[in-house]
């Protein structure tokens, strides 16, 4: 039996609606100022997000592997609330909730890349803190630009293949009932289960998916942790500890706010409201981006004196100008 083309739809022709209708946020008392929530968190993504971005750039002192992926967190999430935030204020509060097939599946493409990419950016940032801390020593070794670029491609990779499988499996199917879709996107599992033709290649992808994306990221990221704790316990002094885990603060924060809203509602998620777990989840998608560049300005020393210097610089520039 062809697993992708079950015998039972082998003589199924293939209906791909014109369009999607989304709804998920249309029936929300007040939504309204949800969406001016929405636009100010993407305005400040954007600003802040890009501010981190041109720091790492015009700084030649933050050129090095762990400021690679803190630039390509920046990049990932403000492509991401690019992609999602607009769409989204032009659905509902613009009233455009006729989203064409096509469409509807790039949307879904660029948006499920860069949550997931997020995921995996702070695995390398993980990684990074446990080869600084347990091995200080080998670190500017092993941890080395083109080893990070690599890390960061190899993530980039295997998330547009599996994203890729997901989206690519959508377009075998056969739409022949409701074409509404109860989410504030494109959701994968809210198309697929529209299909009137078997879908479990589907559902197997939206079982293995956040396994892959969600569940081993955190446990890599909590091992190295529990690996940094226990080598910080036997070598370190209460003053190396300290100094240690000031440089992790960051991280952590990041790694909080990305999982903690993730872990609430997969866990709550059969008593929990449709209308609130979609609330939960698109303020999942975007707090993110909104929070990551904030944490690293405020708790990363490096890129607070890059932005001093570069203020400075600019400031100078301006002063000479005016004198001449």
């Amino acid at each position: 039996m062809d697993l992708f083309n079950p015998a039972e739809d082998q003589n199924v022709s293939m209906v791909h609606p014109e369009y999607f209708i989304i709804s998920g946020l249309s029936n929300l008392p007040r939504i309204h100022l949800y969406y001016v929530f929405l636009f100010l968190v993407y305005i400040v993504s954007v600003l802040a997000n890009g501010t981190v971005m041109t720091v790492i750039c015009l700084d030649r002192r933050l050129r090095t592997p762990k400021y690679v992926a803190v630039f390509n967190l920046a990049f990932v999430d403000l492509f991401g609330s690019s992609a999602l935030v607009p769409k989204v204020l032009d659905v509902f509060l613009l009233g455009h909730r006729r989203v064409a097939f096509h469409s509807c599946l790039t949307f879904l493409f660029f948006c499920y890349s860069c949550l997931s990419m997020q995921s995996f950016n702070l695995v390398a940032l993980a990684y990074d803190r446990l080869l600084a801390i347990i091995f200080p020593l080998q670190y500017k070794v092993r941890m080395t630009h083109r080893f990070m670029l690599s890390l960061i491609l190899s993530f980039w990779l295997l998330v547009l293949v599996l994203v890729a499988v997901a989206t690519g499996l959508l377009t075998r199917l056969s739409f022949c009932k409701s074409l509404v879709i109860n989410s504030y996107f494109c959701d994968h599992g809210q198309i697929y289960r529209l299909a009137c033709n078997s879908h479990y290649p589907n559902y197997v992808v939206s079982c293995v998916y956040p396994v892959v994306i969600f569940w081993l990221p955190l446990a890599f990221i909590l091992l190295s942790y529990m690996a940094i704790g226990r080598t910080l316990a036997k070598v370190a002094t209460w003053r190396q500890r300290i100094k240690a885990l000031r440089t992790c603060a960051a991280h952590l924060s990041l790694v909080a706010v990305y999982f903690t809203p993730l872990l609430v509602t997969f866990t709550l998620m059969e008593n929990i409201h449709p209308d609130g777990r979609i609330v939960s989840l698109s303020l999942t998608s975007v707090f993110p981006p909104f929070l990551n560049p904030v944490i690293y300005t405020l708790q990363t020393q490096e890129i607070k004196e890059a932005l001093g210097r570069l203020l400075r610089r600019a400031h100078c520039r301006r002063h000479e100008g005016t004198l001449k």
